[in-house]
């Protein structure tokens, strides 16, 4: 998937286990696919912030194209819509 840097988890008890084991820091899960290149900006974005806010966060990718990850994708209802950021430009 997207990082090198962040962690990927591709079965639920990975993700069981990202939930279970972190303790005193906010969980940060981006749920996406690596074929989209919205998902992959936002990664590059959490790749470059993770060092800044690991103190109080741990960031982690879920790919959403694992059968397994489906059940979470369900219960949190989840849906992948990327959109792409247009920056306007005024004179």
């Amino acid at each position: 998937m997207g990082s090198v840097v962040l962690t990927t988890l591709r079965r639920k008890r990975e993700v069981d286990a990202a939930i279970r084991d972190t303790f005193g820091k906010v969980l940060v899960l981006r749920f996406g696919r690596a074929s989209h290149s919205v998902c992959l900006q936002l990664d590059d974005v959490l790749t470059k912030s993770s060092w800044d806010i690991s103190k109080f966060a741990r960031v982690a990718l879920v790919d959403m194209d694992s059968e397994e990850i489906q059940v979470y994708v369900d219960y949190f209802d989840i849906t992948l819509r990327p959109r792409f950021c247009l920056k306007r430009h005024y004179m």
